[in-house]
């Protein structure tokens, strides 16, 4: 097989089976082997484990993938890129190819025997966090999701308190996975090149998640912290939340929380900490 990271290669399989590259499913293929294979490696793929890619495209990834893989499972939507995967993937036995939407795919039914289930992909940028959130949030077992995305999402979702990039997506995924930065990937490694940098990020699911806050609640609380970046806590809250500005200050002065801290500031304590003063259980 070719070389899937040569411009040379994908324009002969564009060719060949005569398709194009389509904006709406944010297609932006690899053309750098040493990032393939970096993203392979940050997915640690065990001898026992079940692996899901989402949206392979040509099979670039794929391929590596494959290579750790006893099982993998790959999930493409565009229909004229299966024929492609056929041929690219053609010397492996280990893949399953499946042309379906992955949000509307049922990964316990693909994943029977309850094998450690692990995800990589190069997401779009437009169905990131959708795609993210949508995993964080099942009842699935994952193990862990490596995944490449917008720079700037994951800046976002692996954002520490005090951080510029930390807002309310940091605290809510951050709530359901431990999260970290591998690296970053420029633009330039990319065909066609997109406007922007990515990174690889790594998600590794909590098994148990904080049972000492009402979840939805303290989503409540965060969200409404966030809305408006630019005011005070005590003015957020209270604008947000339905709250008094008197209600807000008396609990900030309880908790010992200054009322003209940004929210950008708080730990995820803190915010388990005011929704547990603002809805006291009953």
């Amino acid at each position: 097989m070719k070389n899937l990271t040569s411009p040379t290669t994908i324009n002969e399989l564009k060719e060949k089976y005569n398709f194009n590259l389509r904006k709406r499913f944010g297609q932006n293929f690899l053309v750098d082997q040493n990032i393939v294979e970096k993203i392979a490696d940050s997915s640690d793929i065990q001898d026992d484990d079940f692996v899901v890619e989402i949206g392979p495209g040509i099979g670039t990834l794929t391929r590596e993938l494959a290579k750790k893989a006893k099982e993998l499972t790959v999930v493409e939507i565009d229909r004229d890129l299966i024929p492609v995967l056929e041929d690219t993937l053609s010397d492996f036995d280990n893949i399953n190819i499946i042309n379906d939407d992955f949000l509307k795919v049922d990964l316990n039914e693909l994943n029977p025997e309850g094998k450690p289930l692990k995800i990589s992909a190069n997401l779009p940028y437009y169905i990131t966090t959708p795609i993210i959130m949508s995993l964080l949030e099942s009842d699935i077992d994952i193990e862990s999701m490596s995944f490449l995305v917008q720079k700037e999402v994951a800046d976002r979702i692996a954002a520490e308190p005090g951080n510029k990039s930390y807002g309310s997506l940091s605290v809510i995924a951050q709530y359901y996975a431990d999260i970290h930065k591998a690296f970053d990937v420029p633009a330039s490694v990319f065909m066609p090149r997109p406007k922007v940098d990515s990174a690889v990020v790594v998600l590794k699911k909590k098994k148990d998640l904080n049972e000492n806050v009402s979840k939805d609640k303290y989503f409540k609380v965060v969200k409404g912290a966030f809305l408006n970046r630019r005011k005070t806590l005590l003015n957020s809250l209270s604008s947000n939340l339905g709250f008094s500005k008197d209600r807000i200050r008396e609990m900030l002065q309880k908790l010992d929380i200054d009322e003209k801290i940004r929210p950008e500031k708080l730990t995820d304590k803190d915010f388990e900490r005011i929704t547990n003063e603002l809805y006291p259980s009953s």
